[in-house]
């Protein structure tokens, strides 16, 4: 799975990374997980509390966007959007 996750200060977009983790047979929801985990890592960032309208979105447009609410430390950024790539 291909995970690009984007930071926004405002509107301006203030860095892009991009993880890849290998398929397995693990459920796709599990394999999402890890790959979130994966990109906050490399971002320098605390992961997210995943809610419904993430669940939502995700499903229907394969990406969603974490605000700066979702999250239980302050945090340097206004947004976090991540989309799985191709």
């Amino acid at each position: 799975m291909k995970l690009e996750g984007r930071l926004f200060v405002g509107s301006r977009l203030t860095e892009i990374k991009e993880v890849v983790t290998e398929d397995t047979d693990e459920a796709f929801s599990k394999q999402l997980e890890t790959a979130l985990v994966l990109l906050c890592k490399e971002m320098d960032i605390p992961v997210p509390m995943w809610m419904k309208k993430n669940t939502k979105e995700f499903a229907a447009f394969h990406q969603t966007i974490f605000f700066s609410e979702q999250y239980t430390e302050k945090v340097r950024f206004d947004r976090f959007q991540i989309k799985m790539t191709d």
